[in-house]
């Protein structure tokens, strides 16, 4: 079907402060025909995550990649936060129907006081199958969620959701944000990509995508909000070339990002280098590892921020996760390759894990069969390090994800030992593996699977600190249900 371009006229109020005004906004539809996304705020009634495959690849790989994408991307986060004031560990997943026909909003939680998860609230059907929709979950300092509906591009709005009660999922309301363009009110309706951070006493703070900007194709920034409903005005971290990916985290209200970047010339699929900077206070000022001090936006290959030049050895750099050691020394994890193809041609993809201690220090995990493998780091108490990952070949071999397995490492990140197999005989490929903010033993980690080379269902599935996997069940009739009625995987 033909692009065309679709007007959405939104009549938008915002009550804190009271703002009434008309706006329109113009998308350009790639994947067939514009439908604006429909607010549901009913249950999903189980969990059935969404399939989603990009570029076709002409080969027996079938795609660049694809499979169960309901905890995609890298550079979605977080998926998932536990409260301890609730008991709970609230998490957000794409779902989508039996047909998977659309891309669903989903919103649940699992109470660790009981050990019963909850059948999920559709919070909005975005209209589209695109997996980079995504939504991604945050929780304010008064207990009210957050959920933030992603786009891919200019192609589709953005939204943004509140729970009507606090540390409640039954039903969301929409937030209709604005936030500063130069000097003037505007909507603040489309971000790519998006990373949130609560700071109490402070607010939000977002890092996003934004494309087709002035100097980039892909531009990344920041913007911040005390109250979710104003945002102040977008700045831009960096655009070096074509532009960039990011993955990010927080440690103790100090806002760090990770970002590759582009090559001019060589398209979007080609990403390379390592760069990392840091905020101490909520965007005013950023800084390198180093302490030494940064002026954004960053615009040059060779500059402070860089911590390892992949270009000079010709290798692609792939994000996977952002985390702390115990001194809230930045550690990051990353995959590096000869290419984007999928195939032994650009084999090894090895997974690298980068320590700053003084100086960056670079060691090998292990290595696993596509680009788009992801799995998350834990950083445990006593120097115990933690990586839980689809570093197996899986079912289908060189397409994204494989068989989830348990790296651990004694030595802060030095030394690494395979300690357990998590899953094994899967009929599918288990991907994105995530890893919730605040962590706690008895969810420690989810994710989904999927076919990696046709359409697929696609079933969610948890993990305890140990290893036991839990499957979420597709269909649920209940609110609640306990974790002991669901079928546990028995692995080693």
């Amino acid at each position: 079907m033909n692009s065309f371009l679709c007007s959405v006229f939104l009549l938008i109020f915002i009550n804190s402060p009271v703002c009434v005004f008309a706006q329109s906004i113009s998308f350009v539809a790639k994947d067939g025909a514009y439908a604006e996304a429909e607010e549901l705020n009913q249950k999903a009634n189980g969990y059935r995550g969404i399939w989603y495959m990009n570029q076709p690849s002409n080969d027996e790989y079938v795609y660049k990649y694809s499979g169960g994408l309901a905890t995609y991307t890298a550079k979605h986060r977080p998926f998932a936060i536990y409260s301890q004031e609730a008991g709970k560990t609230f998490f957000c997943f794409g779902g989508t129907d039996e047909e998977n026909s659309t891309l669903l909003h989903n919103v649940s939680y699992y109470n660790h006081k009981n050990g019963k998860i909850a059948n999920p609230t559709t919070v909005l059907n975005k209209n589209t199958t695109d997996a980079h929709d995504n939504p991604v979950l945050s929780l304010d300092d008064k207990g009210f969620l957050w959920i933030f509906s992603t786009s891919h591009g200019t192609t589709r709005p953005s939204y943004i959701y509140r729970s009507t009660k606090p540390f409640d999922i039954t039903n969301f309301e929409r937030v209709h944000a604005t936030e500063m363009v130069r000097g003037t009110k505007q909507p603040f309706s489309n971000f790519s990509y998006f990373q949130v951070y609560y700071i109490k006493g402070k607010g939000f703070f977002a890092f996003f995508t934004r494309y087709q900007a002035e100097f980039a194709k892909r531009v990344i920034g920041y913007n911040t909000s005390q109250d979710g409903y104003l945002w102040n005005e977008w700045k831009e971290i960096a655009y070096i070339e074509e532009g960039h990916y990011g993955i990010s985290g927080e440690y103790n209200g100090r806002i760090s990002i990770a970002f590759n970047y582009h090559p001019e010339g060589k398209g979007l699929n080609y990403r390379t280098n390592l760069y990392y900077l840091e905020s101490p206070d909520f965007g005013d000022s950023w800084e390198a590892a180093n302490g030494e001090k940064l002026e954004l936006p960053l615009t040059k290959v060779k500059n402070q921020a860089l911590v390892y030049d992949y270009k000079s050895e010709n290798l692609n750099c792939y994000l996977k996760d952002l985390n702390y050691d115990e001194r809230g020394n930045p550690v990051i994890l990353v995959i590096s390759s000869k290419g984007y193809q999928s195939g032994p041609e650009n084999n090894p993809r090895t997974w690298e894990v980068f320590r700053y201690n003084d100086t960056w220090n670079k060691s090998k995990i292990t290595t696993s069969d596509n680009n788009y493998d992801m799995g998350s780091l834990y950083v445990e108490p006593e120097g115990v390090w933690r990586l839980i990952a689809p570093t197996k070949t899986g079912p289908q071999a060189y397409n994204p994800g494989g068989e989830v397995e348990m790296w651990v490492s004694q030595d802060q990140g030095r030394t690494w030992e395979n300690k357990r197999s998590v899953t094994s005989n899967s009929p599918r490929n288990h991907t994105y593996i995530r890893r919730p903010i605040n962590a706690r033993p008895d969810f420690y980690a989810f994710w989904a699977d999927g076919h990696g080379r046709r359409p697929s269902e696609s079933q969610l599935y948890f993990s305890d600190k140990k290893g036991s996997v839990f499957l979420l069940p597709m269909k649920m009739k209940k609110r609640r249900e306990k974790v002991s009625s669901l079928l546990k995987i028995s692995t080693q």
